[in-house]
C-alpha cells in the first residue's frame, strides 16, 4: 500500500513569536528574531546571544481546552508545554480534531532533542542542598523527552504509534519522516508530528560553547550568518514546531485546507564522527537523493532547499559539498537558505519548525533571504539567496537536517495537485 500524504495544520512556538503567524510574519519581513541573553549573566560562557521565545505567557493557556490548566502547569516541563500549545495550533489550523478517524490511526511522533534539562539542573540542585528525599515526585515523567508526545496524546486521545525520536538536530525532521511513512504505507491515516526544545540554561550553553559549537559574537545582525566565511559558530535556539499529516483522500473528502504534500524522505547516517559532517557530504548528499527519488522527482524539479546551514565553518562547507553530490550540475541553480539565520538553531525543534516554512513556502510561493550574509566564502559557491526575498512558484522543495553522530534527515514537499 502506498498512499499520499499532505500537510493540513501547522503549529509553532519560535524566537519570532507564537503562533505561525507571527512567525511567517517575521520571516517574510526578515526580521531577527535572536536576541541578547538575559536569563543569566553571560561571562562565565561568554556566549552572549541567543534564539529566545519570548511572548510565550503559559497563563494564556489555562483556559484553553487542550492545553493546560494552572495545576496541570505545574507538572509539565517547559519543552512539554511549547509542544502541547504547537500542537493545539496546528490541530486548530487543520479545522478537525480528527475524532472521524479511528484514535489507534492517529499517532504522535513528536520528538526532543535534549528534554528537560532545567529541571534537572533545578531538582539536582536541590539534591546537592538537602539530600535525595527531596527530589520532585514529578522529577522524571516531567523531565524525560517522550513526555511532549505522551501528554499530546492525553490531551488529544490520539492512541496510535507514539514516540520520542531523538536524533540531535535531525529530531524534528526524522519524527516528520517517521509519521509521513506510516501514513504512506497505511499504518496510521493521519498524525501530529515535530519537535521541541527549551535551551535557555547556562549549563546549556556552557556544554556546546565549550566543544566550540557556539558563536561568541555580541553582534546581534553577525551572530547567526550561515554560509558567511566569517561564521564561527552557531546561535543556540528553543521552540517547537508540530504539523498535521494527513492521508490525502481523508483530507480531501473533508475539504481540508492543503499547505503541501510530503512526498519523499531520505535518512542516512555519516558514519564519520561524532559532531563534524562528512567532509565529502556523501551521506547527506546520498540523503538528498533517496528523497527525491520517493517523490518521483529529478534534483532539476527541486526549486529550493532550506539548508541546515548552521553558520558553523564545517556544517555549511561539508553541506555545500552534499548539495552539489545531490544536485551535480543543477546545484548551482536551486535556491538554497537558512532559517535559522533569524532564528538561531533550535536543536530538536530545527527540523519542525524549518518544515513549517517548507510548507508556507510551498503555499504561497515565497523564499525568504538568508540573514546577516556579507562576506562570500570560496568553499561556500552556490545561490544562497543573500540579496532578498524571492517570489517564485515553489513546485517542489526539499528540507535539510543534519545532526551530531553523523544523523542525516531530508524531507521532499511539493505543491499539491
Amino acid at each position: 500500500m502506498s498512499r499520499r500524504v499532505v500537510i493540513t495544520g501547522l503549529g509553532a512556538v519560535t524566537p519570532l513569536g507564537t503562533g505561525v503567524d507571527k512567525f511567517w510574519k517575521g520571516i517574510r519581513e526578515n526580521k531577527l528574531g535572536i536576541s541578547f541573553i538575559d536569563a543569566f549573566d553571560t561571562e562565565r560562557t561568554g556566549v552572549k546571544i541567543a534564539g529566545v521565545v519570548r511572548d510565550f505567557n503559559e497563563e494564556d493557556y489555562f483556559d484553553v481546552p487542550g492545553c493546560f490548566d494552572k495545576k496541570e502547569a505545574r507538572r509539565m516541563d517547559r519543552f512539554t508545554k511549547y509542544a502541547v500549545v504547537a500542537a493545539h495550533e496546528a490541530l486548530a489550523d487543520a479545522g478537525t480534531d480528527l475524532s472521524d478517524l479511528d484514535p489507534y490511526r492517529v499517532g504522535v511522533l513528536v520528538g526532543s532533542g535534549i528534554g528537560g534539562i532545567d529541571l534537572t539542573l533545578s531538582e539536582y540542585g536541590k539534591y546537592l542542598e538537602k539530600g535525595p528525599s527531596r527530589i520532585s515526585a514529578f522529577y522524571i515523567p516531567m523531565m524525560i523527552s517522550n513526555m511532549a508526545a505522551g501528554t499530546i496524546a492525553m490531551k488529544t486521545g490520539f492512541r496510535g504509534a507514539n514516540f520520542d525520536i531523538t536524533t540531535a538536530c535531525a529530531t524534528g525532521t526524522h519524527s516528520i519522516g517517521e509519521a509521513f511513512r506510516k501514513i504512506k504505507d497505511g499504518y496510521l491515516d493521519a498524525a501530529l508530528a515535530g519537535g521541541t526544545e527549551s535551551t535557555n540554561v547556562e549549563f546549556t550553553y556552557a556544554g556546546f560553547s565549550n566543544m566550540k559549537a557556539l558563536t561568541k559574537s555580541d553582534d546581534l545582525e553577525r551572530a547567526s550568518i550561515p554560509f558567511d566565511k566569517e561564521r564561527n559558530g552557531f546561535v543556540l535556539g528553543e521552540g517547537s514546531g508540530v504539523i498535521v499529516l494527513e492521508e490525502y483522500e481523508h483530507a480531501k473528502a473533508r475539504g481540508a485546507k492543503i499547505y503541501a504534500e510530503v512526498a519523499g524522505y531520505g535518512a542516512t547516517c555519516d558514519a564519520y564522527h561524532m559532531t563534524s559532517p562528512m567532509p565529502s557530504g556523501e551521506a547527506a548528499g546520498m540523503g538528498m537523493s533517496l528523497a527525491i527519488k520517493e517523490a518521483g522527482l529529478t534534483p532539476a524539479d527541486i526549486d529550493y532547499i532550506n539548508a541546515h546551514g548552521t553558520s558553523t565553518g564545517l556544517n555549511d562547507k561539508y553541506e555545500t559539498a552534499a548539495i552539489k553530490q545531490a544536485f551535480g550540475e543543477y546545484a548551482d541553480k536551486v535556491k538554497i537558505n537558512s532559517t535559522k539565520s533569524m532564528i538561531g538553531h533550535l536543536l530538536g525543534a530545527a527540523g519542525a519548525v524549518e518544515a513549517v516554512v517548507c510548507a508556507k513556502s510551498v503555499q504561497e510561493g515565497f523564499i525568504h533571504r538568508t540573514l546577516g550574509y556579507k562576506v562570500p566564502d570560496e568553499e561556500c559557491d552556490l545561490d544562497y539567496c543573500v540579496s532578498g526575498n524571492i517570489e517564485q512558484e515553489v513546485n517542489a522543495a526539499l528540507s535539510n537536517s543534519l545532526g551530531f553522530g553523523g544523523h542525516n534527515a531530508t524531507l521532499c514537499f511539493k505543491k499539491i495537485k
